[in-house]
């Protein structure tokens, strides 16, 4: 396996559509272009497409084989993200360099999207998770904002968008997808920000 792409969210019906879950929004619109089906791991597992895992269970997943990538929604909860996406890396025989995260930022504006090849978690609950269990933040990210608030963080984080923020974040999830689509075939992170960070920042503050 060349790469994985993981987005951070929470599982169930109630998140859908949640500041949060914008990262399981932007693996839904990879896997559709690509024509995957998220799957539950167990079933995978017993169809061989994740021949000899024997680890944690708590994700959804999608294999392309050119390349051989594998998108991965972990089912843990934000908040311990690393206990499904660390054996996944150890299974895969990847390095941390091989893992673009993509998620939600309260300290970027309502949109903005922002790629860095490594970093810290900037106090986003399932990246600190990430790192503390890979034992590395030497992995690429893919930010998405989501503005911030002046009331509880924790609610912000789990409330929807309104009409019009819905509206700019499809297409800010759009744009993310595109870039992630780009960085699984190509694995060339420094390359993915000089060809999408200038199309980002038109128009905006850099």
């Amino acid at each position: 396996m060349k790469r994985i792409l993981v987005g951070l969210g929470n599982p169930g019906p109630e998140y859908v559509g949640t500041r949060h879950n914008v990262g399981f929004e932007v693996l839904d619109r990879v896997a559709l272009h690509e024509g995957l089906l998220f799957r539950s791991p167990a079933s995978l597992i017993r169809s061989g497409a994740l021949d000899g895992y024997g680890g944690e269970r708590s994700f959804l997943c999608a294999r392309s084989f050119d390349p051989d990538v594998l998108l991965v929604k972990p089912t843990t909860f934000m908040n311990l993200s690393g206990e499904a996406v660390s054996p996944i890396v150890q299974w895969a025989g990847v390095t941390p360099a091989d893992v673009l995260v993509v998620y939600d930022d309260m300290d970027l504006p309502l949109g903005r999207l922002r790629m860095r090849p490594s970093g810290g978690h900037g106090g986003q609950n399932g990246m600190r998770s990430i790192i503390d269990a890979l034992g590395s933040n030497l992995f690429p990210r893919l930010r998405i904002g989501i503005g911030r608030t002046s009331t509880d963080a924790a609610r912000h984080v789990l409330s929807r968008f309104n009409d019009d923020e819905r509206i700019e974040i499809d297409i800010s999830v759009a744009e993310a997808a595109e870039a992630a689509l780009d960085w699984l075939k190509s694995g060339d992170t420094e390359g993915c920000m000089t060809r999408f960070h200038s199309r980002w920042s038109h128009g905006a503050d850099a």
